[in-house]
């Protein structure tokens, strides 16, 4: 048996040669990447997860009797969101934030479909429109929706005149503005990611689908859909997370009946100043938007790993059939 060129002989004291320099370079590469992570890292460490421990830790210490936190620990916080009104403000939060990401989804996959096969000047002015209301106070807008749904606004008196409503029902202060003024300010949160995905989508499998025998909405739907499932994860998790915290909508044109998690935790941190309740409301919120992100990542994850199993089976039989059959 022959040594290899500058290795040491079996069994001698001979150093061991240096590392070669793909080695150092290597090393270099993975540590000018963690340079380049360590600001973002430092700044989800700094503003989100040190609060967020602040959080829960504060979640567990009484409230003081002039308001304010109190010394101690307690569960007693937690014990108050056994109210019987917490769970249907819970429920409305859950079914609105649901809701509105659905209608925003079914809206914005054919317009962003649409914009991404029209032509390039139209396509961005119709990307200008889409971003055109954020120059514009979210606040103003919301107020905005409260000024054309209120009793003597346009809408009300245009759904009169046609005997769409009563004179006795109200468009303002109910779950139907919240949910009508959020698919508003969120839609374009939910187009935006879903035109990028749309863009980079090649359109030539459409046309194959087509030739192949398929129908316009099938081939639109086992596709074009499937093919944008990422933008899709995206735009879900852009419209769910701000839905879920949202309390300046259900304030403004929601009213009393139309609290949602969110404007609890406003009510209890500022007239109130109870803040481990507000903390507590804080953290169930946050368990509750932290959920869909990890649970839609460990399906995609364990869907990646069932695939590049799958893979590795597949190639492992075709190298047992080229080896049988004598192929070098």
């Amino acid at each position: 048996m022959t040594a290899l060129p500058n290795s040491p002989a079996p069994g001698s004291d001979a150093p061991a040669p240096p590392a070669p320099r793909g080695f150092w370079r290597r090393v270099r590469h993975h540590l000018a990447e963690l340079a380049l992570t360590l600001p973002s890292c430092g700044w989800m460490i700094v503003f989100f997860l040190i609060p967020s421990v602040l959080l829960f830790t504060l979640s567990f210490h009484p409230t003081a009797t002039d308001g304010g936190i109190g010394e101690g620990w307690t569960l007693e916080t937690w014990r108050t969101l056994a109210n019987p009104d917490y769970p249907s403000i819970v429920w409305r939060t859950i079914w609105l934030s649901l809701v509105s990401t659905l209608i925003c989804i079914v809206i914005s996959v054919p317009c962003a479909f649409a914009m991404s096969r029209a032509p390039a000047i139209r396509r961005h002015v119709l990307v200008g429109l889409v971003i055109l209301p954020f120059w514009t106070s979210f606040l103003i807008r919301v107020f905005a929706w409260k000024i054309l749904l209120h009793p003597d606004g346009v809408i009300r008196g245009f759904l009169m005149d046609l005997a769409i409503i009563r004179p006795d029902q109200q468009l303002l202060y109910n779950p139907v503005a919240v949910l009508l003024v959020m698919v508003y300010t969120y839609l374009p949160f939910a187009m935006l990611p879903l035109y990028a995905a749309a863009e980079k989508f090649d359109f030539n499998l459409i046309e194959a689908a087509l030739d192949l025998g398929a129908t316009p909405l099938r081939a639109f739907a086992k596709v074009f859909i499937p093919g944008i499932r990422a933008g899709l994860f995206s735009a879900t998790l852009m419209v769910l997370i701000p839905a879920f915290g949202s309390y300046v909508i259900p304030d403004m044109v929601g009213g009393a009946n139309s609290e949602m998690v969110g404007s609890k935790i406003a009510q209890r941190a500022i007239p109130d100043r109870n803040l481990p309740h507000a903390s507590a409301l804080a953290a169930l919120l946050m368990l509750g938007v932290l959920a869909p992100p990890f649970i839609g990542w460990a399906v995609l994850r364990r869907r990646n790993i069932g695939v590049t199993e799958t893979e590795a089976v597949a190639a492992a039989g075709d190298s047992r059939v080229v080896h049988k059959g004598g192929v070098a």
